[in-house]
């Protein structure tokens, strides 16, 4: 796994010796955080690759493949989106996908490691200007230890975590998810990746089976995203009565490449195995 100087690519490995890998044309930035190894690349057909840990995060040209449907289809199925919690996100792509929302008036932002956000900052800037958005809010913290502590309620919660192995997998937990139940509104929806379909199915049906436990209800869906082993999943807690099938229209946030509200149904496609998996348990 990693950066090979001499085949001048970086390839990550998954389970099962399935690789995704990227030309590259130079290392930019390689430093030890106090939480993990972050790497950055110019590869030569996506622009920037930021890498924690081994593991791709984002390639510059093709991101939105990621952070739009992380993001669009939750706040288009909330009835009115006002306060967005995102857990995670350092590189500014999800609060750059949220504060697209007029209706949102306050997106807070909970990432542990400073170190990425500031690499992201000077080196990427996906965000686009959305850190300096007067109603973002940035937290350097714990997000496990902040959503058990806050005294705030949010509409939206967005989990922008790495994969539901190693350090990130207590926002994988019954416990996390009973937390994140608590801290939204009566009407609620909260989201997370949960790694690649075909290769981490195991992580997506103990999460599945995790957040049954807690929400009213659980929606499961799939999207390729560039960069990783697609396609990848997502799920989705629904708090109260939200109809998470349905999404308004009317209030998507201007022109998006991936991610197509009017074709929303088409989220809901998974493979037939991975299908009966997830409606066994």
């Amino acid at each position: 796994m990693g950066y090979s100087e001499r085949e001048r690519a970086f390839i990550e490995w998954y389970p099962r010796g399935y690789g995704v890998g990227f030309k590259v044309k130079e290392r930019l930035f390689e430093t030890q955080t106090k939480y993990q190894r972050l790497e950055l690349y110019e590869t030569e057909g996506f622009g920037k690759m930021l890498v924690l840990d081994g593991t791709i995060q984002l390639v510059e040209i093709g991101e939105e493949s990621y952070h739009e449907v992380l993001v669009h289809p939750v706040m288009l199925a909330h009835p009115n989106p006002k306060r967005v919690l995102i857990i995670g996100g350092g590189d500014g792509g999800t609060l750059r996908e949220v504060l697209r929302h007029e209706s949102v008036e306050k997106a807070t932002m909970v990432e542990i490691d400073e170190m990425v956000v500031e690499v992201s900052r000077i080196y990427l800037g996906i965000d686009r200007g959305a850190f300096d958005d007067p109603r973002a809010e940035l937290i350097i913290g714990d997000g496990v230890e902040y959503l058990k502590e806050t005294e705030e309620r949010f509409d939206v919660i967005i989990v922008d975590s790495t994969d539901p192995v190693g350090p990130a997998k207590l926002l994988f937990s019954e416990e996390f998810y009973r937390s994140a139940y608590e801290k939204l509104n009566e009407k609620g929806l909260y989201i997370t990746q949960a790694g690649s379909v075909y290769l981490f199915t195991n992580e997506l049906i103990d999460a599945y089976k995790a957040m049954k436990k807690v929400f009213d209800r659980v929606y499961y869906f799939s999207f390729p995203v560039i960069g990783y082993a697609s396609p990848w999943s997502f799920l989705v807690g629904v708090k109260g009565d939200v109809d998470f099938r349905k999404v308004d229209v009317s209030r998507a946030p201007g022109e998006l490449y991936y991610y197509d509200p009017e074709r929303h149904e088409t989220l809901f496609q998974m493979p037939r195995y991975v299908r009966k998996l997830l409606e066994g348990q």
